[in-house]
């Protein structure tokens, strides 16, 4: 069964979700510290390490907003 987004979530689902922003929260925080381990690249392979944990954390920022505002429509 569908549900439309407008309408609230089922139980199950705002639980599924609530685990889902927390696993991607977890995610988040692990490459941002990857991040910061890195500090300032030194190397061509460092850079790439960089770049990549930095699109890494856009691509997961963005979908925990969209977690987060799947959870708002249930408030």
């Amino acid at each position: 069964m569908t549900e439309k987004p407008d309408t609230p979530l089922a139980r199950g689902e705002r639980e599924r979700c609530k685990l889902r922003v927390a696993r991607l929260e977890s995610d988040l925080a692990y490459f941002q510290a990857r991040i910061e381990l890195l500090g300032e690249p030194r190397s061509a392979n460092q850079q790439a390490q960089r770049r990549v944990f930095q699109l890494l954390c856009e691509g997961i920022g963005a979908r925990l907003a969209e977690e987060r505002r799947r959870l708002s429509f249930e408030a």
